[in-house]
């Protein structure tokens, strides 16, 4: 796409909003900026939230179709179709600066290279609400909460009984069926939902024709008992089994051995008491993770992850506009690593945290927040991280926010040389360490019935670790920095009767100081960071466009009828990589995809639901050698009860 359909689209969706009326804005109650509720507007960080409502009404089935399509700021990558590997980047950084928790629990695998989570396993039916909190938040969420956390909150159940039911269809032979009871009384509650999903696929790899399919079988379960006025617990329980058939990148190499055997368990309990204006919560949370790895070779490996939890976190109301939140956490993770045939490494770490965060009103328009956060760990050593927000009410909806702070990553198991075949020193490589800073303007105009709400972000991440593809060594990179910096711009606008209007524009400024330190010609003919035919591109981070742009557009046909409408545009894009182990720099090209859905209200309690992914067919790569989704079609039925 050329620069002048760049200024176009743009254009286009200013004209459509200049024509607006909307709806007022609804007061919302926020919980992980803090880690206790309070109102959205008392927030200097920035938070977007994901309602029930919009998770329900979204036309995908994953979690990451729905963050895709419904969150700015965040880019979203897919090794290939559903299952393979994907990444969340928040704010120009590589996925393993953000963490993921579902229910208070933090989401990785100790086995990973990067302490990563797969969160292409995780479906939405189960999923009731969506905290994204951005910038750098470790004095809170320790490490690595650089990029910002993604907060999950699953189902609960309901008063009365209740019966959910869906089934989708769609092409690649493929099926997706869901199923959930909850109640609640008022003693206690709970809820489960079961989910199974299943596709023939298509091929990862750009480079051949063979399709790759996946099969999850997944459950959520709460449950939640209310002792006495003071005093409840609640259990949250998360399963999930997954096959998945994977494309290497390699060129020429046979893959029809390759498969991924995964299986996760993650289990929490809490218990809740409140005392006057003291509110404690005890936590223990346990998680499990195995994941079997069958080569083109046919040889098998097996890599298991466990981590346990214990948490504290306390809360001290003051008045209604002073309250202190403080605790302790103590996280031991152990990973199993088959270092030959026949021979596995296991080894452990342990991170030790204790952390306070005041949040105070000093004057009747300003809300503000300080904290600061200690962790130990057992290899890399001690961390100090603290952070400042501050909101300043403009009153007529509109308020200034900002925040500072500062945060961390240590080095996962892989990276520190636990498993044995490294010849990493385990105790000379130190933590990643990071400065945030972000400030913003939102605002809604009641004439127009419009939001809009802009941020200024720039990170920096100082001893960021890297390995040798020769000696397999980890370490620090001495002097080197990443750096990202640019604007996040979204608006929204509806009628307030039929048509609602979305527009999110991202500009992300990133630069890897490790890999891409000066663009030079190599060997190779290709030009580092540089597109021969447009000029050059910066240093950036890899898969993380310049420009991305998305535009969504609901239309209220009747009370029975809505569809929706879905531009993505991402611009040029910089990843590293090849297929015959002669990795370099290459420029992704720019891409438009149209994506459009359909709901009818059949009866009361049954929906049906119709979509159309990659209307136009669109050929891309959102990653090196490996296929976007081609055109798809869904239906599906939901029925309450």
């Amino acid at each position: 796409m050329s620069q002048m359909m760049l200024r176009s689209l743009v254009f286009l969706c200013i004209i459509l909003f200049s024509k607006s009326v909307f709806s007022k804005e609804i007061p919302i109650i926020v919980i992980s900026a803090g880690k206790t509720p309070q109102s959205y507007s008392s927030v200097g960080s920035q938070v977007t939230i994901i309602d029930s409502e919009t998770i329900e009404n979204s036309s995908g089935s994953s979690l990451i179709e729905l963050l895709d399509s419904e969150v700015q700021g965040l880019n979203i990558f897919q090794l290939g179709g559903k299952g393979t590997n994907a990444g969340i980047q928040m704010r120009g950084l590589p996925k393993r600066y953000s963490t993921i928790y579902i229910d208070g629990v933090k989401m990785y695998d100790p086995s990973a290279p990067d302490n990563a989570f797969y969160a292409e396993g995780l479906f939405k039916d189960s999923i009731d609400r969506i905290e994204i909190l951005k910038g750098s938040q470790s004095s809170l969420y320790g490490n690595g909460a650089v990029g910002g956390t993604i907060n999950i909150f699953t189902k609960k159940g309901k008063i009365g009984k209740h019966q959910d039911a869906i089934v989708r269809a769609g092409e690649n032979n493929t099926q997706d069926v869901f199923y959930s009871i909850d109640g609640a009384n008022e003693k206690q509650n709970y809820y489960m939902g079961f989910n199974y999903y299943s596709t023939d696929g298509i091929s990862a790899m750009s480079n051949d024709t063979e399709d790759d399919p996946y099969e999850n079988n997944s459950l959520v379960a709460n449950y939640g008992y209310k002792i006495s006025e003071n005093n409840t617990i609640e259990n949250s329980l998360t399963l999930k089994d997954s096959y998945l058939k994977y494309d290497e990148p390699t060129a020429g190499r046979d893959d029809t051995k390759n498969s991924s055997d995964n299986f996760e368990a993650h289990y929490s309990f809490k218990f809740k008491n409140i005392n006057n204006n003291f509110k404690n919560t005890f936590g223990i949370s346990k998680s499990a993770t195995s994941r079997m790895i069958t080569k083109y070779t046919g040889r098998e490996s097996t890599y298991e992850g466990f981590k346990n939890m214990f948490t504290y976190l306390g809360e001290y109301n003051f008045n209604l506009d002073n309250k202190i939140v403080y605790g302790s956490d103590i996280e031991f993770f152990k990973g199993k690593f088959p270092t030959d045939p026949g021979l596995v490494k296991t080894t452990d770490e342990e991170i030790h945290s204790q952390y306070v965060d005041y949040q105070f009103r000093p004057y009747e328009n300003i809300y503000a927040t300080i904290g600061g956060r200690n962790d130990i760990h057992t290899t890399a050593g001690d961390e100090q991280s603290y952070r400042v927000t501050g909101a300043y009410d403009l009153g007529r909806n509109s308020k200034i926010r900002s925040s500072y702070g500062t945060g961390f990553l240590f080095p996962a198991l892989y990276e520190s040389g636990q498993y044995g075949w490294s010849n990493q020193v385990a105790d000379m490589i130190n933590a990643e360490k990071t400065t945030s800073f972000d400030i913003g303007y939102e605002t809604y105009f009641n004439t127009l019935d419009l939001g809009f709400n802009i941020t200024y972000f720039d990170i920096l991440v100082e001893d960021p670790i890297m390995g040798s593809n020769n000696t397999f060594f980890q370490d620090n990179v001495p002097g080197a920095e990443n750096k990202s910096k640019g604007i996040e711009l979204a608006t929204n606008w509806t009628d307030n009767k039929k048509l609602n209007i979305g527009f999110n524009y991202t500009l992300t400024k990133s630069y890897s100081g490790m890999d891409c330190d000066k663009p030079k010609k190599d060997a190779f003919g290709y030009t580092s960071c540089l597109d021969l035919n447009n000029g050059p591109i910066d240093s950036a981070m890899v898969r993380v466009p310049l420009h991305a742009i998305s535009s969504k557009i609901n239309y209220q046909i009747n009370k029975d009828l809505n569809s929706s409408l879905l531009l993505t545009y991402k611009g040029r894009t910089r990843d590293y990589g090849g297929t015959d182990y002669s990795f370099r720099d290459q420029i992704l090209d720019e891409y438009l995809l149209l994506d459009l859905a359909s709901s009818y209200k059949i009866g009361e309690g049954l929906k049906f639901n119709f979509s159309l992914k990659n209307v136009f067919d669109k050929n891309y790569e959102n990653a090196l050698d490996y296929s976007g989704m081609p055109r798809t079609m869904n239906i599906g039925l939901n029925m309450k009860y």
